[in-house]
């Protein structure tokens, strides 16, 4: 029986491989697993061998305070791979851990194969990481064909597989109005997977719903929220008294609710694509420590956070970071767009001309999980 490692190294890691793994369990049923991984891969019945969240860091300072620990990670993670001894070592986006894992891998145990999937932003802020890159990662998965010019350029084997959030479904047979109430207006909120994401983003996105109110009545807020995350965001709603305020945790629902909402009012990051896919008009919004923004602002070398506007070179979807990111300037920018349709219409044309070119012919999970199956 062959043998696959898989190591993601936060929520959105842990979804993104669940639907590759589920798409190579249809190719080859003979493959066993164990991993780093979250609810999805579990719902696979996958073994993690710790909890997700013992990884899950935001932002430079809150990695160097935990330097010590995350090295005590790594040193684990190592042994019980080695221990584990797979044919292939699937490394999923997380590039500064799951990465730094692989390099260890391939030093001490050269003949296992590593196929990392989703490539590090290296258009953003690292482009020379290629070549070292290189040295430790036998192929890579792209998630956007812009990519592929800089791996050409260092002669890495590569692929481009497309974004697996670009072919969601939405599954049959869910009324949202049971679970929220009838024709209900719907906002969706992604305050993000990580803990230190939502106690940075929850207090302004829930402040903004309350200018919100004072102007419209009949609106429903609705936070897309990781199982484990669903208590500590209905604190919060709880503890500022909202009434119009939801949490919903169950993917097959989320999906639902996103396709009925007139907006979205999303952190900076993947769902970006997933709500654009809906057609749904949508802001983006960010904020970290001062600290973290100076470093990053040195580093980063795109004008723009978002996906989309990097793919089209242009703020299609606007972004609110940093001092930006606070609620009255995202309650002016939402309502603006509530009051006017047709800006909304504008920004979903544009969107879907830069996601048709994001898209493949396949599934993207499909043509991942071939990559995977053929290097068996």
């Amino acid at each position: 029986m062959k043998k696959i490692f898989i190591l993601t190294g936060e929520a959105s890691g842990d979804k993104l491989a669940a639907k590759v793994i589920d798409n190579l369990n249809k190719l080859n049923s003979n493959i066993e697993y164990l991993s780093v991984g979250g609810e999805n891969l579990k719902r696979l019945r996958i073994k993690s061998i710790y909890n997700l969240k013992e990884i899950t860091y935001l932002g430079f300072t809150n990695v160097l305070l935990n330097i010590f620990k995350i090295k005590r990670k790594i040193n684990e993670t190592v042994q019980a791979i080695e221990n584990f001894q797979p044919d292939i070592l699937f490394t999923v986006d997380s590039p500064d851990f799951t990465l730094r894992v692989a390099e260890r891998i391939k030093k001490n145990n050269p003949k296992i194969r590593t196929i990392h999937y989703v490539a590090p932003q290296v258009w953003v802020w690292r482009e020379g990481r290629v070549k070292k890159i290189k040295r430790y990662i036998d192929h890579i998965l792209l998630l956007f064909n812009f990519e592929k010019p800089y791996f050409e350029k260092e002669n890495m084997s590569h692929e481009f597989v497309g974004h697996p959030l670009l072919e969601s479904k939405v599954e049959s047979g869910i009324d949202i109005n049971q679970i929220l109430g009838k024709n209900k207006a719907l906002i969706s909120i992604f305050t993000g997977s990580r803990q230190s994401e939502i106690n940075v983003l929850a207090p302004i996105l829930l402040n903004f719903i309350k200018l919100m109110n004072e102007k419209f009545n009949d609106l429903t807020y609705v936070f897309h929220s990781t199982k484990e995350h669903t208590n500590l965001i209905q604190s919060k709603i709880t503890e500022n008294n909202l009434k119009n305020c939801e949490v919903i945790s169950d993917n097959k629902i989320k999906n639902h609710v996103l396709q009925k909402s007139i907006f979205a009012v999303s952190k900076s990051g993947t769902v970006s694509l997933e709500i654009c896919n809906a057609k749904i008009p949508s802001i983006i919004l960010y904020k970290m420590g001062l600290i973290n923004f100076l470093i990053v602002k040195m580093l980063v070398k795109t004008k723009f956070a978002n996906i989309i506007n990097i793919a089209a070179k242009e703020e299609i979807i606007p972004e609110l970071l940093q001092s930006d990111c606070n609620p009255n300037n995202i309650f002016s920018v939402v309502s603006d767009y509530l009051n006017n349709p047709k800006k909304m219409e504008e920004q979903l044309s544009k969107t879907q001309l830069i996601l048709n070119n994001l898209k493949t012919n396949k599934s993207s999970a499909a043509l991942a999980a071939n990559a995977l199956n053929k290097r068996l």
